[in-house]
């Protein structure tokens, strides 16, 4: 009845964080400029949470090394800014016409972001069929090669009908005043891509928690013993891998949507690196780890670390400072980072309101540390 009321407790606490942390984002956005940016910031972190979790589903969840997720983000974002993109601007005449897209269709934001999300998991399905069958660093540089050679399939000439060749692919229209179903009341660009990344990570949470999360963990844990308790391995390791990988599109559609373009260069390997470092960093295993890496890596390679680059600042009168030396402070950081936190941020726990209230009592462990040596010397005085 106890852990009954404390779970409750723990949920109303939940909800109750999650509306303050909208209604601020909201008066925000309201009061603040939206070129401001802390806005980039949040928009950039929320969308890097989202594909950092689901990589950490196969990573850490599954046991799966895989590195394809800037690949499945460019076919979300592509999909995305096709399907997305006005029916006028794609065939008509005028001087708006943009190119000769072969596919004139047009939908919605909504539906757009779903069919991105679709795209990328049904590659992954076709692809997953060959490759899950390899293991550890076969399987990581099989999906890393599949990126790479999907970003060079959107690159060729060929394929400018649909992609637009290596041309970066716009959008014409505010895809930020996305409005509310049924109403004509339109949600401030951060908060809908809060409510929706929000939204697809709950789901995951959820996966994780449910009979087939824990089939996953099994696998990841002893593939034979898994296995012997009757687990399908492919079948388990084909079902990651796609929900991974739809969650990836529709991370690769939230960047497009509020980057405004789409070009398959940027979806390189180094993209794929820096997922990677956020869930490593965060500590793999751990879906709240991902979240908190993943503006702490935006906030200090976009933002905190940019005077870096600025020549005309020195310090102690030096003249250090150029472009480029803040990727050389930023590298030192992850290698602290890494040295003193060898499993991440969280390693594999999670947050809770219990750890947050017992952190704020004895934040420096010196209470248990007291209790410990009692207990202790109570021992040894018995003995």
């Amino acid at each position: 009845m106890k852990l009954k009321n404390e779970k409750k407790k723990d949920a109303l606490c939940t909800l109750i964080a999650i509306a303050v942390m909208l209604v601020v984002l909201l008066v925000m956005e309201l009061t603040m400029k939206s070129t401001s940016i802390l806005f980039t910031i949040l928009k950039k972190g929320m969308i890097y949470a989202l594909v950092a979790v689901s990589m950490n589903l196969l990573n850490g969840f599954t046991g799966l090394f895989s590195l394809g997720q800037a690949g499945f983000m460019l076919i979300g974002a592509y999909t995305y800014a096709i399907f997305s993109m006005p029916t006028t601007v794609k065939l008509g005449d005028t001087v708006y016409k943009y190119y000769d897209c072969v596919i004139s269709l047009e939908l919605g934001i909504l539906p757009a972001l779903l069919l991105a999300g679709i795209f990328a998991a049904v590659f992954a399905a076709l692809i997953g069929l060959p490759v899950l069958r390899l293991k550890s660093d076969y399987l990581a540089i099989a999906t890393l090669g599949f990126a790479e050679i999907l970003r060079a399939f959107f690159q060729w000439d060929a394929m400018g009908p649909v992609t637009n060749g290596a041309n970066v692919l716009r959008q014409y229209k505010d895809l930020t005043k996305v409005k509310i179903p049924f109403t004509d009341i339109t949600f401030p660009p951060t908060l809908f891509c809060f409510l929706i990344a929000g939204f697809c990570i709950a789901i995951i949470v959820l996966l994780i928690n449910s009979s087939y999360g824990r089939a996953f963990k099994a696998i990841r844990d002893d593939e034979i013993a898994a296995e012997a308790m009757g687990i399908n391995l492919f079948k388990h390791k084909e079902m990651s891998f796609v929900i991974s990988s739809f969650f990836a599109g529709i991370s690769g559609a939230l960047l497009a949507m509020f980057q405004y373009t789409v070009q398959a260069a940027q979806f390189k390997t180094a993209m794929t690196y820096e997922i990677l470092l956020i869930v490593v960093i965060g500590g793999i295993g751990s879906i709240t780890g991902s979240c908190i890496a993943s503006f702490l890596f935006i906030a200090c390679n976009e933002w905190w670390l940019r005077f870096l680059d600025e020549s005309s600042n020195n310090i102690l009168g030096l003249n250090i400072l150029r472009s480029g030396f803040r990727k050389v402070v930023f590298s030192i950081i992850i290698m602290i980072i890494v040295l003193f936190f060898s499993k991440g941020i969280m390693g594999e726990r999670e947050f809770s309101w219990a750890g947050a209230r017992a952190f704020f009592r004895d934040p420096f462990g010196l209470v248990s540390k007291r209790k410990k040596t009692t207990v202790s010397e109570e021992v040894s005085g018995d003995v």
